[in-house]
């Protein structure tokens, strides 16, 4: 029976699955990542932790998300975001080189995206979007039921539109992008605690933490609305961290995107969380894995 492995890179853990076509993980593992997190000593780890894990050598192809840009042939890690000295690593050309099985990357945003419309919260659906609210804002989008990447394989970076022209300085260079208003660390500014407390906050009714969750919903729904206009999608999926307060905020987005958004654009559309929590990295990996499969 055909395998593939999917991997999760991360800058403190390496998380592994092998899973059958239907997406069943049959085994999964999960390492530390080497320190200091050089190209070499986490390639080299990669490679011993798939050794590891299909020890009867029945996986046939590699997917592996990456903390950072890819480039269009997926097999190039562009920069790996809190990994040191990571700038156009030949990520697949080494795995395969170690492993003799073909490899694909993405980033791990597009990883979650793809997982979540794989077997979590998007299944039902051929056209969504997905956002990762934490540290950061990442993005996925899929369309026609395959991952979209652009031909540079940078597109997706949905936290990076633009919300605010006069707003804070992004790490990408813009000013007010949508990450300066949902991520943790524009929660951490606005209030002084992290999103974990706001939620406990406003599961016991303070309603200064209530009054941000629904300012953070509307500028949340700003942002979407932006998005639905470009790409219309059937379903937008709300993962990260942050998400785990989604009930305080998630009706107000929706609120904001349904006064904004024509009905013609937004036919039938639905906000969902998402379900896979921190495995959908390593499942959307191993989708990727089996569509380099099929090849």
């Amino acid at each position: 029976m055909d395998q593939v492995i999917g991997v999760d890179l991360g800058g403190s853990a390496i998380k592994l699955g092998r899973f059958d076509r239907e997406g069943q993980c049959l085994e999964s593992l999960t390492i530390e990542t080497p320190q200091p997190a050089k190209p070499d000593a986490v390639l080299q780890a990669i490679a011993r932790a798939v050794e590891t894990i299909d020890r009867d050598r029945a996986a046939v192809a590699i997917g592996l998300g990456t903390p950072g840009p890819v480039d269009g042939t997926g097999r190039i890690a562009k920069v790996a975001i809190n990994l040191d000295g990571w700038q156009d690593v030949a990520v697949a050309d080494y795995l395969e080189a170690k492993t003799g099985k073909p490899t694909i990357l993405a980033n791990d945003a597009n990883c979650a995206g793809l997982g979540e419309a794989w077997l979590g919260a998007g299944k039902r659906f051929r056209n969504s979007i997905m956002l990762t609210l934490g540290t950061g804002v990442g993005g996925a989008i899929i369309l026609d039921g395959e991952l979209f990447v652009g031909h540079t394989g940078a597109a997706g970076e949905l936290g990076l539109i633009t919300l605010n022209l006069y707003g804070h300085e992004c790490h990408s260079g813009n000013n007010g992008s949508l990450e300066q208003h949902v991520s943790v660390q524009a929660i951490r500014r606005h209030t002084g605690v992290s999103p974990a407390e706001l939620g406990h906050m406003a599961q016991a009714g303070n309603r200064e933490a209530l009054a941000f969750w629904e300012t953070y919903g509307h500028q949340l729904g700003a942002g979407l609305a932006s998005l639905i206009y470009v790409l219309t999608p059937e379903a937008i999926i709300i993962g990260g961290g942050i998400s785990a307060s989604a009930e305080f905020f998630l009706p107000h987005a929706k609120a904001e995107v349904e006064r904004r958004v024509i009905a013609a654009c937004r036919p039938n559309l639905e906000i969902l969380v998402a379900e896979l929590g921190n495995s959908a990295g390593m499942v959307g990996a191993a989708k990727l894995g089996w569509g380099l499969a099929k090849v």
